[in-house]
């Protein structure tokens, strides 16, 4: 045989194993999903065992690879799950679901634009699972972060009140006018609302500028980034959640009863020279028992979800009501959310994402609008300050009213709390369009667009039946409408490749968003019949502007341009910067653009080899970051000159008219705050043990405050003109401790520990001048009650320094009192005359701050507990230090209301010297002062829950 036909045998022969191996190839697509919650993961490594042949996973763990054959073995690993390898076979779906691996835990987060691997991310960031969600039925899944997340503080806004907004404060206050609230992202929605408890998958907290960046004029005060649940491939899942839980009231004030109160207040008749006595009114009447009731919460969640290789979607309803504790008071919404997502070829992908709520509040007044006039105080202190000897109706049939103990007329609290009406209605909707295409392998192109829509109408009534001032006899309503829309399209392209021994990520995009806000207020008095409540305004005699006027329109726009690099060399070393551009038409002629960098670096120490295969460090990353991020901090067109209409006299007559209201400040920016941020993750045994920790120290500077330096004489109506002229500093430490105490087939336990530690500061301030605001009543007074001074703290209690009660005779060294003083009056501290001589008299300049509301620190503990299918969740939730101005006590130990048996047994007598309590009908001008500042440390038990 020829050498050439050898070579020809042999070429054809290579030939055909090719075009077999070629035709043995198959495809293989499927889902990898977690085993205990459903849920796709992300960036799964998939390979074909014995080649370099390899694929990730998508964001909703979806994946294709080409297999050479049926015997081919994929081997799917993920950190922080055991390692499955299954055979191709015949199979064209594999789906797989990873199962936790006990000694190696980690998880997927999102951060913007994207999702990361928790071990390689540079910044700081605090996750919150669906199940601790889901641990206790809340109105807002906001309220179920507060103390899982280290550096994150939620609070109500109004108490217990259904409906109550929820305050979000991420590593303290950032500003001082503007706004500390984080930026809330909803499945890539810039500043959309919290979704319902139940339809979240994940939430994660972005802290540090490393990870808010990103978000650049709007990530100052920190990122919340809210992702919403999908559905899966397979059959159709439907799932039914129903709670019910009732609510009290506790530690209620323990108040005088009509004959101690009858006693009471002819003590204070006595003492203050009077020689009437107090008329009994004949009853007995606990008005506490008449306001509150016992309330309820009622939430049911209906949800269906499933799909296909090629689709998915998700679909839930839910309806949530309260009966709160007060009467009349209710909180009623249902809600929808649908998610559905669809592969339409091998290389585009779309989605779309539709919510919406829609609620109604019926509201009682639970903060006093301070003036104490008719229907306007709130329940909650007249119930605590009204006559117990009287009952709810008087002898004519009318409500009962309490008038004049010195302090004005008093409300009924019971007619305030079921005939006033204050009626909330919010219909919110949002939908979000997503595009995602693979250009060539490992270049993605997304496009989203995005409309949200919240329209809020609010209608109040004060009827005839509230007679207590003039105002009432004649009906007063109110009506309100806003109209907020904001209108989002993003579109942004990702590269990864690996380079070297390392992996690049980029990312490269722009972004528009228009807000529009829109409404009106109008108000008026003496309309024909209360029987058409707030809807016969119409009908008004006395129709009264709101101080802006009855309608508004306010628009912004941002656009901007934003980039992110990441580069992670030999699974140790981690580089990620960002960079935005932010151009926003709120901001003056001379300001509307800024950048906003950042810069990370991370150090995977337990992947060197000198730690490797350490039996106790499983894990070690360090992490350092600075940036600067920014804060928008102003409305829409507050940097111009503007007018203000008014009413002026034209040759006898009234005609309309304008005046200068503020001069333009051409000048006018952003809020910046410069963040430092040094970090460390670390796992011990096999990371049973998972300690994170954070310091970080952030300068917000070029504060946006009012600039009163312009004179009257200027002839500008507005006295506080905006200009950047403050500085507040934050520093503080963030800590995490996750521990697994006990794993097994049957049986685990697991601790979750979160601890922050904040101190804030105001580095400068107009001119150096301190700044003073009021918290209280006007019926208490107009004296400040909070301080803002360089080198305090922000939000400082400001009043009089208590000394206790005056014995008689001369008063004490360094001690002042009103005039006319006698024993069991109060005593202050003489500030005003440091050397120790005192004039005796109190004055103003002997006020000073007097406490501090800021905490020392919070901390929360989560005990999880697994046996078989039956968990329990029990949570404590505390913070330490921290002080309160205890303005209820200042109300009721002045002798114009009823009062506590607290003060009544320990008041100063002829019989009770040794006390720290001044008698009653004392001297007081209800000073404001540290005898009303309490400690703020509290320890709560937040939540036991158990689950078959």
């Amino acid at each position: 045989m020829s050498k050439n036909i050898l070579i020809k045998k042999i070429s054809t022969c290579l030939f055909l194993l090719a075009s077999l191996f070629t035709f043995a190839q198959q495809k293989v697509s499927g889902t990898v999903t977690d085993a205990s919650n459903k849920y796709g993961l992300p960036e799964v490594s998939i390979q074909v065992k014995g080649t370099t042949i390899g694929t990730t996973t998508d964001f909703d763990g979806n994946y294709s690879i080409e297999a050479p054959s049926s015997e081919s073995i994929l081997v799917f690993r993920y950190l922080g799950y055991a390692i499955q390898e299954i055979k191709v076979g015949n199979n064209k779906t594999i789906n797989v679901a990873l199962v936790e691996d006990a000694s190696a835990l980690d998880e997927i987060v999102v951060v913007g634009y994207g999702a990361r691997k928790k071990s390689d991310v540079t910044g700081s960031v605090s996750s919150v699972k669906a199940e601790e969600l889901n641990a206790f039925p809340v109105l807002n899944a906001a309220q179920a972060i507060q103390g899982r997340a280290a550096g994150v503080a939620i609070q109500s806004n109004n108490g217990g009140e259904p409906g109550a907004p929820i305050n979000i404060q991420i590593r303290g206050n950032t500003s001082i006018n503007a706004s500390s609230a984080p930026l809330i992202v909803v499945d890539g929605f810039v500043g959309a609302t919290m979704p319902q408890a139940g339809d979240i998958k994940s939430i994660e907290i972005l802290k540090d500028a490393s990870a808010t960046a990103i978000y650049g004029s709007q990530g100052a005060n920190g990122v919340v980034m809210v992702t919403t649940k999908v559905g899966r491939s397979g059959q159709m899942n439907f799932e039914i959640n129903s709670t019910h839980s009732v609510q009290t009231t506790s530690n209620r004030l323990d108040l005088l009863n009509a004959s101690d109160f009858i006693d009471y207040r002819n003590q204070v008749l006595a003492n203050q020279g009077s020689t009437v006595a107090y008329t009994d009114g004949g009853y007995d009447t606990d008005w506490q028992d008449e306001i509150y009731r016992a309330g309820s919460t009622t939430n049911h969640q209906f949800s269906f979800s499933g799909g296909t290789d090629k689709a998915n979607y998700y679909a839930s309803a839910t309806y949530f009501k309260q009966e709160g504790v007060l009467i009349n008071s209710a909180y009623e919404r249902m809600s929808f959310l649908t998610n559905i997502n669809a592969q339409l070829t091998d290389k585009f992908k779309v989605g779309l994402n539709l919510t919406g709520n829609l609620s109604e509040k019926n509201g009682v007044a639970t903060q006093s609008d301070g003036s104490g006039s008719v229907g306007n105080d709130d329940v909650i202190t007249l119930a605590m300050r009204f006559a117990p000897d009287l009952s709810i109706y008087d002898d004519a049939g009318g409500f009962e009213a309490v008038r004049s103990y010195g302090a004005g007329d008093i409300d009924n609290p019971w007619a305030v709390a079921t005939q006033r009406e204050d009626d909330t209605e919010i219909n919110e909707f949002r939908v979000n369009l997503y595009g995602d295409y693979e250009i060539i392998e490992g270049l993605n192109f997304k496009t989203t667009l995005g409309l949200s829509q919240k329209n809020t109408f609010r209608g109040r009534y004060i009827p005839r039946t509230l007679t207590v001032s003039d105002a009432g006899s004649y009906g007063r309503g109110i009506m309100e409408e806003d109209d907020k829309s904001s209108l989002l399209t993003e579109s942004f392209l990702t590269y990864k490749k690996e380079v070297g021994k390392g992996v690049l990520s980029l990312l490269a995009g722009v972004s528009y968003q228009k807000k529009t806000d829109k409404g009106f207020y109008t108000e008026g008095t003496g309309t024909i019949s209360d029987s058409f409540s707030y809807y016969g305004l119409w009908t008004a005699t006395d129709v009264i502007n709101s101080s802006n006027g009855e309608t508004y329109l306010k628009e912004k726009e941002i656009q901007s341009q934003f980039g992110r690099v990441n580069y992670d060399y030999d699974d140790k070393y981690l580089i990620t910067a960002t960079v935005r551009r932010d151009g926003a038409s709120n901001f003056a002629a001379n300001e509307k653009y800024a950048i906003f960098p950042s810069a990370a670096l991370g150090w995977k120490v337990s992947n060197e080899k000198f730690l490797v295969n350490n039996e106790t460090i499983s894990n070690l990353k360090l992490r350092v970051s600075y940036g600067v991020t920014g804060n928008p901090g102003i409305d829409a067109y507050e940097s111009l000159a503007s007018l203000e209409s008014l009413y002026a006299s034209n040759g006898g007559n009234t005609v309309f008219a304008f005046t200068p209201y503020q001069p333009a400040n051409p000048d006018l920016k952003w809020e910046s705050s410069y963040q430092a941020n040094f970090g460390f993750d670390l796992g011990l045994l096999d990371n049973k043990i998972i300690l994170s920790a954070d310091y970080y120290n952030i300068d917000t500077k070029d504060i946006i405050m009012a600039d009163q330096s312009i004179p009257q004489i200027a002839g500008f109506l507005n006295s506080e003109i905006l200009a950047n002229v403050g500085e507040v500093n934050n520093k503080g430490v963030d800590i995490s401790l996750n521990t697994r105490n006990i794993t097994n087939d049957d049986f685990s336990w697991t601790t979750d520990v979160v601890f922050s530690k904040n101190k804030n500061t105001v580095v400068s301030l107009i001119n150096g001048i301190d700044f003073f605001s009021s918290g209280q009543p006007s019926y208490l007074g107009s004296e400040n009650t909070s301080i803002l001074r360089e080198g305090e703290e922000v939000g400082l209690f400001w009043g009089y320094d208590y000394a206790g009660v005056y014995d008689g005779g001369t008063l004490p060294t360094g001690t002042v009192t009103n005039a006319g003083a006698v024993a069991g009056d109060p005593l202050f501290y003489d500030v005003a005359d440091k050397d120790g001589n005192t004039n005796g008299a109190l004055g103003s300049e002997d006020r000073k701050i007097i406490g501090n509301p800021n905490p020392d620190f919070t901390w929360g503990i989560t005990n999880n507990f697994k046996y078989k299918n039956w968990d329990m969740n029990i949570f404590f939730q505390g913070s330490q230090g921290g002080e309160i101005f205890n303005l209820n006590n200042s109300v009721l130990n002045n002798g114009d209301s009823n009062t506590t048996y607290e003060y009544f047994n320990n008041a100063y007598s002829s019989s009770n010297t040794n006390t720290d309590q001044p008698r009653v009908g004392n001297n007081s001008d209800r000073e404001l002062s540290s005898r009303f500042v309490e400690d703020g440390s509290y320890v709560r038990l937040k939540n036991i829950s158990c689950r078959l």
